[in-house]
């Protein structure tokens, strides 16, 4: 089967730091994939080569079989990639609902068009709200993102994502800086997502990790350590030696 993203021999450096050391990844078509490591470990760097935010040194990148290496951030979007960040990067001084328009806008090819709010556009504005419920959000789809818990802020720019109609969804610690309550929530929207969208997420909240993910990388110091299914990567003691006791699973 074509992996819906792949890395082969994927390098960056910076003059004598090499943050991703030839590594060779394959995110497989529904795919719940989660990528961890110690802190500078690189994991974000790896992210930003994916969705071009950094240019690598070396290697190749593939997406459904087509190299996307040479690729600008917008084109992989227009191909299916998405992506969260570690802090949000939201309008917060819009409604929610605009938030989600901007990026149906984006999708569609109408963003470049002088804008007008999101209930002017009905069909664009019925898309938004069917999934702002899907969410669990469609309550606060008139409330300013700024006004937001942190917690619902994630999940909006989760919602934000998928209003991209990804193929391939990238989560970047989605549940950094949220309470424990609220990952819980977040957990649950992860669950319900589309099962033909190939997920990837970097987390250090190893709950979540372990309850989402089907595989799992270990990335240290820009290198694959090892990949396996939940219970192998608990099992390895490499892992739990990186990690110097912290918590893993089990």
């Amino acid at each position: 089967m074509t992996p819906a993203l792949e890395t082969r021999g994927l390098t960056r450096r910076f003059g004598a730091l090499t943050v991703a050391d030839a590594i060779d990844f394959r995110l497989e078509p529904g795919a719940r994939h989660a990528l961890i490591g110690p802190n500078g470990a690189g994991k974000t760097s790896f992210v930003n080569l994916l969705t071009g935010m950094l240019a690598p040194s070396a290697g190749q990148i593939l997406m459904d079989g087509a190299e996307i290496t040479a690729l600008p951030a917008a084109a992989r979007v227009r191909r299916g990639l998405a992506r969260t960040f570690q802090i949000t990067t939201l309008f917060r001084s819009l409604p929610v609902l605009d938030n989600l328009a901007l990026a149906v806008a984006e999708r569609q090819g109408i963003a470049t068009r002088p804008w007008r709010p999101a209930a002017r556009y009905a069909a664009l504005r019925e898309e938004c709200l069917a999934l702002l419920d899907r969410l669990g959000l469609a309550a606060q789809a008139g409330t300013q993102v700024g006004a937001l818990a942190y917690g619902q802020q994630r999940l909006v720019e989760i919602a934000v994502a998928l209003a991209l109609r990804p193929k391939v969804l990238l989560l970047d610690e989605p549940a950094a800086g949220v309470p424990a309550a609220d990952s819980g929530r977040i957990l649950e929207v992860l669950g319900e997502l589309p099962a033909e969208i190939a997920i990837l997420i970097i987390e250090h909240d190893m709950d979540l990790v372990f309850r989402f993910a089907r595989r799992i990388t270990v990335l240290v110091q820009g290198r694959v350590l090892t990949e396996g299914t939940p219970a192998e990567i608990a099992a390895d003691r490499a892992v739990r030696q990186v990690y110097l006791g912290e918590s893993l699973h089990g």
